[in-house]
């Protein structure tokens, strides 16, 4: 009888064990062929890996296949010796003695991955998604999304915080309003969940703390360069706080972890795509109003909406905390209640505004966060009086009924915050497969 005991590491290296071989060294690599550049009787065949690109040698007579077998977009198994090279990627190269064709590629690429910049538009870069991403500094983007998933993630689960997994199908929204995606499940209405909030707070009176990392959906008609219909939030909800301040603090928390994270991990892609991380040691915080009237004030911009941040103003107050405090991040606090869902808490010293914040970063809305109404009759109450009914909201609300600790949470749009981070001027330069109003492939 036979048994499969664990993964066992096969003898094909990567990049760190070319790094660590001697010249002379026989190693054998598997990959893809990222570029072919013919020089004569010798070709340099650069081999592309997870990690990285590696150098390696095609000789005349030295190698068993001839170049001309070789092309760019191959999927290859070779092998060969180590050789010391100061001009090499890595200061060392690998010439080659056998290759094998694991795939071929079935003419020429249609884009050309293996520039420093592809010379091309966004579109086309979405419209062949699978291949654009095989650029070096293209993939380099979602290397360091990944950072900041890993960050969220290893500094809660340091906090205590419990990970869940909440559905995306649900019959009531919880945010409300009509930026639904409706569907029929089963020949019942359901919507697309916008939010994980009614559930995360449901789990506060199960594990305290909770966070989660998924798919949001929001059926708004915006075709700008700062929204998408689907997109990944970031999303956390703790009780037994004492303010929402609470809150924001664990969100600086969170950015101070991953900050430091992206600079010892994944210092190779930050240099790769010329990337400054933010100063996150402190963040200034401003009342929503008072903000409004700084921005309107210093650079004479007229208050025209006081329930809600324009984006002409989010840019503003981005710019002034720039200015004033050289910070790239800004706690927005107090939004109007009348602009926030039904579960805000509202301020007890004054019910037009509530106990919530968004935080920009460089004058873009990253993150909507705040205190939740936790009494069950407040709750009703708040309902009542948007004109809401408790129809399909009954085992929500049955959480309160029986008891709830006081809570707050977040919501962070990770393609924002790649976005802002790597100084794109488009979001969906920061989503794998975006999801807007006219693309829904590849």
């Amino acid at each position: 009888m036979e048994f499969v005991t664990g993964y066992q590491k096969g003898e094909e290296a990567e990049l760190a064990d070319l790094l660590a071989a001697e010249q002379g060294q026989k190693l054998i690599l598997e990959g893809a062929v990222h570029s072919v550049r013919d020089m004569g009787d010798i070709a340099f065949v650069i081999l592309r890996k997870k990690d990285g690109l590696i150098q390696t040698v095609w000789e005349e007579g030295k190698t068993n296949l001839d170049l001309a077998e070789i092309k760019e977009g191959d999927f290859v198994h070779v092998s060969g010796m180590v050789k010391d090279e100061e001009r090499a990627p890595h200061k060392k190269e690998v010439r080659l003695e056998t290759i094998e064709h694991l795939s071929h590629a079935n003419g020429p690429l249609p884009l050309a991955i293996d520039k420093w910049k592809m010379n091309t538009s966004l579109e086309a870069k979405l419209d062949r998604r699978s291949l654009s991403l095989r650029n070096v500094r293209e993939r380099a983007r979602f290397r360091i999304q990944e950072g900041l998933v890993r960050g969220f993630r290893d500094f809660l689960y340091a906090q205590g915080f419990t990970e869940i997994h909440t559905p995306k199908l649900g019959a009531k929204s919880a945010e409300g309003g009509a930026n639904l995606f409706k569907l029929s499940y089963f020949h019942r209405p359901a919507i697309l969940q916008q939010s994980p909030q009614l559930y995360k707070q449901m789990m506060v009176g199960v594990f305290d703390r909770v966070f989660e990392t998924g798919p949001v959906f929001r059926a708004e008609k915006h075709n700008t360069r700062r929204h998408l219909n689907e997109y990944t939030s970031l999303d956390f909800e703790m009780g037994y706080i004492h303010s929402f301040m609470d809150i924001c603090e664990m969100e600086t928390g969170f950015l101070q972890y991953t900050m430091d994270l992206l600079k010892k991990e994944y210092d190779k892609e930050l240099k790769l795509l010329n990337v400054t991380l933010p100063d996150v040691s402190r963040i200034p915080y401003v009342r929503f109003d008072e903000a409004k009237r700084l921005v309107s004030e210093k650079y004479q911009r007229k208050i025209r909406n006081p329930f809600d941040l324009e984006p002409e103003e989010e840019e503003l107050i981005g710019k002034y905390f720039k200015e004033e405090c050289g910070a790239d991040f800004v706690f927005v606090t107090h939004y109007p209640s009348k602009k926030r869902p039904f579960y805000a808490m509202d301020d007890p010293s004054d019910d037009r505004y509530t106990l919530s914040f968004d935080l920009l970063y460089k004058g873009l809305e990253i993150t909507t966060g705040g205190q939740r109404v936790h009494e069950y009759q407040m709750l009703l109450d708040k309902m009542e009086t948007r004109g809401m009914t408790e129809d399909g909201m009954e085992q929500y609300l049955d959480t309160f009924k029986y008891g709830m600790p006081p809570h707050g949470g977040l919501g962070i749009g990770l393609e924002r915050l790649t976005m802002q981070i790597l100084g794109e001027e488009n979001v969906r330069e920061a989503c794998l497969f975006p999801r807007d109003m006219s693309r829904l492939e590849p």
